[in-house]
């Protein structure tokens, strides 16, 4: 299906969305929240997918926020409406059965850092810059910012952040642990793309497993993590994938991982 302000391919197990309203710097608006629904919705049964990976149209912008034409049209129910949507979107994507890599090109600013933040990792260009403005606007982050980012950084250092409006380098975005690799914006795509293949090489099962413990675990105390590891550990073991992956080591070979979402 062809969408007005998202483009998607699909090639050797790994997806790319691009934001693509690039005459916008890719602000987010109603419609491509819509449109994100549906093609993460897709993905998410998507049979060959084993990683996405998350990039803006153009050479200014990741996502350079939301669209303030939109939002200076709504009223206190239609904002509260707007936050939903984009926090249902953004949860969406957080929550994929299988790994999501952000190639921050440009801008992240707003809605695109809180995307960004959404993302098992990131990988950003040198020219890119991270913050959530709202502030500046009267206004504060509403698509998860004031969660995610104080899970990821700390409290205090997300506080500075929100309540400056400040933003802030790729560099410095690495140094305080939010990106995990500055590249030169020529080969961002091409490092982001040499780790999305590395991914593809591994089981469905384990991949989405890891992820899932990990992630859980933030939510509970150390013992109940190590239960859901625990279980998570012996689901994987229950599956093809365990017994190919033991076996080819055994043997010295590649293992050919081929076992599905069903576990």
């Amino acid at each position: 299906m062809d969408y007005k302000n998202i483009m998607i391919d699909v090639n050797n197990g790994i997806a790319i969305l691009t934001f693509n309203r690039p005459k916008s710097l890719n602000a987010l608006n109603s419609e491509l929240f819509d449109e994100m629904l549906q093609v993460l919705h897709e993905l998410s049964v998507h049979t060959e997918v084993k990683v996405l990976v998350l990039t803006g149209a153009g050479e200014k912008a990741f996502v350079a926020g939301a669209d303030i034409n939109e939002i200076s049209r709504f009223n206190p129910s239609q904002a509260k409406l707007f936050s939903k949507k984009g926090h249902i979107a953004i949860g969406m994507l957080q929550d994929l059965p299988f790994p999501v890599i952000a190639a921050v090109n440009g801008f992240a600013l707003g809605g695109g850092s809180e995307i960004a933040l959404a993302c098992d990792f990131i990988y950003a260009s040198e020219n890119a810059k991270f913050g959530l403005p709202e502030i500046n606007l009267g206004i504060i982050p509403g698509f998860g910012g004031t969660q995610r980012l104080p899970r990821l950084i700390g409290k205090n250092l997300a506080k500075e952040m929100i309540f400056t409006g400040k933003m802030i380098s790729a560099e410095e975005a690495k140094n305080i642990g939010m990106v995990n690799q500055v590249c030169k914006a020529e080969s961002l795509m091409d490092e982001v793309l040499k780790t999305a293949g590395l991914i593809t090489q591994k089981g469905r099962i384990p991949l989405r497993e890891a992820k899932q413990t990990i992630n859980n675990g933030f939510d509970v105390d150390l013992t109940t993590g190590c239960e859901l590891e625990i279980n998570s550990f012996s689901l994987c073991r229950s599956c093809e994938d365990a017994t190919e992956g033991i076996r080819a080591f055994i043997e010295k070979r590649k293992a050919e991982f081929k076992g599905t979402l069903q576990g």
